[in-house]
């Protein structure tokens, strides 16, 4: 029972109450309708499950997302490394990667999954990762960073977290190997406990010992632009910055 109350509860507070509210209307009316309907199946109430924002003229995607897992596999494949290694992306996007190579996916939090081809998850800290120096050829991390040292996904505290990360990345990258790294970026600032925002130049800077293969990114707008102008991105609010790094 406490499942049911949760479903309805649920639309209440993805966005304002009072819009919520405004909806139910149209989907008990759906549903009375879909019930008077020839071969509609039995409907519980206790089984009803109402989704309320999906009515939409196109698709809801998120845009940092989209294109930063688009941009990071489709160069990843291209190299076609034999062990790629995620810290903490997006899980389908690590899932996606086990097509054509093996892949490790490292996090605080790691999959329950374990019977997928190719795939190892690995329990770990991005500021302090299992493997040696200068030891992996490919390795990623999108729109991870900016959460490190802010407590939200139970991880320790740390003003520095976003730059100590970075340097455990650039510790663990191999000679002649291809970092993959995103976050938003635009006007310094901290929006607490959700996230950092980051100048594209700050990012450089705390991957000084790399160099950079390609920025492109997302501006405000939510128009990807391969090799972008690092202007573009400094000037914005919620940009998404995606760095391709290597190691000589």
């Amino acid at each position: 029972m406490s499942n049911f109350y949760t479903r309805w509860k649920r639309p209440l507070v993805r966005t304002k109450i009072l819009s919520g509210v405004a909806k139910y209307p149209r989907y008990l009316s759906d549903l009375l309708n879909y019930r008077k309907m020839d071969g509609a199946e039995p409907i519980r109430l206790i089984d009803t499950y109402p989704c309320l924002f999906d009515r939409t003229s196109k698709t809801s995607v998120d845009s940092h997302y989209f294109y930063q897992d688009l941009w990071a596999f489709k160069r990843i494949c291209s190299l076609k490394p034999q062990l790629h290694v995620d810290v903490g992306s997006n899980v389908n996007f690590v899932a996606f990667l086990t097509a054509f190579t093996n892949a490790h996916f490292v996090d605080i939090r790691p999959l329950e999954f374990s019977n997928i081809e190719n795939l190892k998850s690995i329990k770990g800290s991005i500021l302090d990762l299992p493997y040696e120096s200068n030891s992996l050829q490919s390795v990623s991390c999108l729109h991870v960073a900016e959460h490190v040292g802010l407590g939200r996904y139970g991880d320790v505290l740390d003003p520095l977290g976003t730059k100590k990360a970075a340097a455990e990345l650039s510790r663990c990258l191999a000679k002649g190997g291809n970092l993959f790294f995103s976050l938003p970026v635009g006007k310094p600032r901290l929006c607490f406990n959700a996230h950092r925002i980051h100048s594209p130049r700050q990012i450089i800077d705390y991957f000084g010992g790399l160099n950079m293969v390609e920025l492109s990114g997302t501006d405000d707008t939510k128009t990807f632009t391969e090799n972008i102008d690092i202007d573009i991105l400094e000037k914005s609010r919620y940009a998404c910055g995606m760095f391709w790094f290597t190691k000589e």
